[in-house]
């Protein structure tokens, strides 16, 4: 199993480092937002990427999504990030992204977290 311990050394942090969670949920509505970036490279590159190694694993629907989501989350824990502020911003998180699933089903869109793979819609 892959850990914090098997990142490169270019990518770990020398020292944990003081998190503030909540200040990586808000949008601060300039061209940088990380918020907004951070969003783009999951629909551009992680989701289709885990929608397409789902379907070549022949995984049941939503593993990669619970266990993937589950790793990451655990990621934080190493670097002193409480389990409580991580649930925390995970129920505000989840509640924007129902708010946009209410708003994507408004106006028609296609669901965010899905990728066209061939001829079929993955979520």
């Amino acid at each position: 199993m892959l850990t914090y311990a098997f990142l490169p050394k270019q990518i770990r942090l020398k020292e944990p480092t003081a998190l503030d969670l909540i200040s990586l949920l808000d949008h601060n509505l300039g061209g940088d937002c990380p918020v907004y970036r951070a969003q783009g490279a999951i629909q551009i590159a992680l989701l289709p990427a885990a929608a397409v190694w789902k379907l070549n694993d022949e995984l049941p629907r939503f593993t990669v999504a619970l266990h993937g989501a589950a790793e990451h989350l655990g990621a934080m824990l190493p670097e002193s990030v409480e389990r409580s502020d991580i649930e925390a911003a995970l129920t505000r998180l989840l509640d924007d992204v129902d708010a946009r699933i209410a708003e994507d089903q408004v106006i028609g869109a296609s669901p965010k977290g899905s990728a066209w793979v061939g001829q079929v819609w993955f979520s």
